[in-house]
């Protein structure tokens, strides 16, 4: 069995998913303190590995800080390997998605390398994951989801990316799906 896997992320503030339209019978809304956007996937790498890379944050935060980043969220759009078959339902950012671009490509490839995990191979696309479909999601199901996430506009939805996080699975069930195991500003 593989472990868990680790990420670094912006935390958001999710209270404005209580003002969505409840998603489609068996779609998965994320819980408003799990919301973030992804920097760095390092999937299945390790806590020491994490925590290396971690460390190569800390430095790359003293010789370059990042500034907050102000933004707002845009329209819904599916995610996943394939658009057809997709895994999630995710907003995009409308305000700040130039900056938080080049931001994204900036560090993702100094804390996969400080993890020894291959760099990305496509550009980083910010965005907030919102809602995951069923697992064996159907034609139908999937089409639901997209009805449900097109009139839905999120503009009005600024956010203040000021915290980089390194999460990994939460072992707290029921609750969050993510732990924070670092933080900074």
């Amino acid at each position: 069995m593989t472990g868990p896997n680790w990420f670094f992320a912006f935390p958001v503030d999710g209270s404005f998913l209580d003002t969505l339209p409840p998603p489609p019978a068996r779609f998965r809304r994320l819980p408003p303190e799990d919301l973030h956007m992804t920097i760095a996937f390092l999937g299945a790498c390790g806590e020491a590995a994490a925590r290396a890379a971690l460390l190569a944050l800390d430095t790359y935060l003293q010789h370059a800080p990042v500034r907050p980043l102000e933004v707002s969220l845009g329209r819904i759009v599916p995610m996943g390997r394939s658009l057809r078959r997709y895994t999630a339902l995710s907003a995009l950012l409308s305000r700040g998605e130039q900056e938080a671009r080049h931001c994204l490509s900036e560090l993702d490839g100094t804390l996969t390398a400080a993890a020894n995990r291959e760099p990305p191979r496509r550009a980083a696309t910010p965005h907030v994951t919102l809602v995951r479909p069923p697992r064996r999601a159907s034609e139908g199901d999937l089409e639901r989801g997209l009805a449900w996430a097109n009139p839905l506009d999120l503009r009005s939805v600024r956010l203040r990316l000021d915290r980089i996080a390194l999460y990994t699975w939460s072992s707290r069930r029921p609750g969050p799906l993510y732990d924070i195991v670092a933080e900074r500003s």
